[in-house]
């Protein structure tokens, strides 16, 4: 495909510095953590990525067990990237992740200097890439000690298969500690990509956030919209093809109680009322302060550029900052 990328996209976007690294990222990521597997349409998976580049989102996030099947994402998006992206690689930073299960045996998963060198080469020989620009350990391992996961985050930055490291889901104690050492070896923890929304405040309260602001670390937020339930999705019922039906490996029926239910309603009056839909509220919520992105996901192209108009109002005054904490967490 010819591709030639909107000359205008630069200024439909806004751009956070990523922590005290050189890097900016968009304020809106698009993650292909779901829709970029085997059961997801080619052509639209393509359609969604020329979009979401000509809107200006730069970055693009995966991981290594993104699917399904584990590996599949990558495998689309480097066939999306070589095939159309490929004269604008310069101008896209793409994150992977190891860290979770890929393969059996002792060596498949967690924060070993086994796993993740053999991960690092699996990820680019599946994008089709000399280097990654953000390569994240996925999740905290407590049999592994941090010093080797960290030495190997570092050997991997100073081999030239990712420009930074990162890490995701790690609290704020581990954080510190592999920022610490990541120091000690001449080598920046840019980010802590983390789950956060108005549903879930756990990085607030357990020291997260505050942690990463004051030591130079950004932030990616990653379930913004809480897996659809910051939409107006749920308004009427649950639909026959939403993924709490189609997939629901994580997100349950049975977390639409009715409590939720009245939360959802009363966010979309107060998103209503800001003329924003509940998920431009949602996001234009997440990313208002310290946070330097959040991911979406999408199923179509006209959902990443719905999503990008949360942009358009990013301001919250402190009585609608109060509102919100009371519907989603009330006092009893």
């Amino acid at each position: 495909m010819n591709y030639v990328a909107n000359k205008s996209r630069y200024n439909m976007m806004k751009y956070k510095r990523c922590g005290r690294s050189g890097l900016k990222l968009p304020m809106i990521s698009f993650g292909l953590w779901h829709n970029f597997g085997v059961r997801g349409n080619y052509e639209n998976m393509e359609r969604m990525c020329m979009t979401a580049f000509d809107c200006g989102i730069t970055h693009f996030d995966l991981a290594d067990n993104y699917g399904p099947d584990p590996g599949q994402a990558e495998k689309n998006f480097g066939k999306i990237l070589n095939s159309v992206l490929k004269p604008y690689r310069d101008e896209i930073v793409i994150t992977t992740k190891a860290g979770y299960n890929m393969w059996e045996g002792p060596y498949g998963d967690w924060g070993s200097r086994k796993h993740l060198m053999a991960s690092i080469d699996q990820s680019l020989e599946r994008l089709g890439c000399d280097y990654v620009d953000i390569f994240y350990h996925h999740r905290m391992d407590s049999e592994t000690p941090l010093e080797e996961t960290m030495g190997v985050l570092a050997d991997i930055v100073n081999s030239g298969k990712a420009l930074y490291v990162g890490v995701s889901n790690y609290d704020r104690e581990t954080n510190e500690r592999a920022a610490a050492l990541l120091k000690e070896m001449n080598c920046s923890c840019i980010v802590n990509q983390s789950r956060y929304s108005i549903f879930d405040r756990t990085i607030e309260n357990n020291g997260v956030k505050n942690f990463a602001r004051d030591n130079g670390i950004g932030i990616v937020a990653f379930s913004p919209l809480a897996q659809g339930l910051l939409t107006d999705k749920y308004l009427n019922g649950i639909p026959e093809k939403s993924r709490i039906v189609t997939d629901s490996r994580f997100l349950k029926k049975n977390s639409l109680t009715d409590t939720r239910l009245k939360q959802i309603a009363e966010l979309n009056i107060m998103a209503s009322e800001r003329g924003q839909t509940l998920a431009q509220m949602a996001l234009a919520w997440t990313i208002r302060d310290s946070v330097c992105s959040a991911l979406i996901g999408a199923s179509s192209p006209d959902q990443i550029i719905e999503n990008l108009h949360s942009l358009d109002n990013m301001s919250f005054t402190e009585e609608e900052l109060k509102r919100i904490d009371n519907i989603s967490n009330p006092k009893e």
